[in-house]
């Protein structure tokens, strides 16, 4: 049994905190199907892709935390985005299908929770489902989260497993930017660390990626 002292609330406390929260909502819908950014996969070698990504739009915020500590950092402030702290006061569940109520539109979140490296910091992001657009995506309260639109666009992936820790993070990485060489591939931008799975999901069993965008291999795409 989980026992916590009084006293100071540590950063481990309210990793638990922000946890367990996610858990209790994901497990309030009836299922755990999320819409997904959409993609085509171009080539694939064993846990490799190359893939053409639609236009999508993110929900995201800098954070000046360590590696393993952004997310939940971050968390917290675009979950209430998401809830509804915006100026149009629509709601972003954690399931889907889309559906509509009295108190305002109910808009299913798409997966994965992206992390990318800024000067330093870090980008966390929820990706918006693809019946948004700037025009009517809603506007943060919250003047820390900003709305970008990410063009269509090749990216190499890697998938795995495991743990989310830097050094899993780190092995990954170079395990791709060693493929991209390999295939003659061209960087043309900077990775994007995506997460598609809840805390309580056994680490043997997490989806993560690595996705770094790439120069169109075929001019004419």
């Amino acid at each position: 049994m989980l026992q916590f002292k009084p006293g100071k609330i540590t950063l481990s406390h309210r990793l638990l905190v922000s946890y367990f929260t996610l858990c209790a909502l994901l497990l309030s819908g009836n299922t755990m199907a999320v819409e997904e950014a959409k993609y085509t996969v171009l080539r694939e070698d064993g846990k490799f892709e190359l893939r053409k990504y639609e236009p999508h739009i993110l929900a995201e915020t800098i954070v000046d935390e360590q590696f393993e500590e952004a997310g939940n950092a971050a968390f917290q402030r675009l979950f209430r985005y998401i809830r509804g702290n915006n100026k149009q006061e629509q709601e972003v569940s954690m399931t889907s299908p889309v559906g509509q109520e009295p108190a305002g539109q109910k808009i299913a979140m798409t997966s994965p929770v992206g992390q990318q490296e800024q000067d330093g910091n870090w980008v966390v992001s929820f990706m918006l489902p693809a019946s948004f657009t700037l025009e009517n995506t809603p506007a943060p309260l919250d003047p820390r989260i900003s709305i970008r639109e990410v063009p269509a666009r090749h990216v190499a992936a890697v998938r795995y497993s495991g743990f989310w820790s830097e050094k899993n993070y780190r092995k990954h990485l170079e395990q791709l930017q060693n493929w991209i060489a390999t295939q003659g591939l061209t960087p043309a931008g900077e990775p994007h660390w995506a997460r598609y799975d809840p805390p309580f999901m056994p680490w043997f069993l997490r989806r993560n990626e690595i996705l770094i965008p790439v120069v169109s291999p075929v001019p004419s795409d």
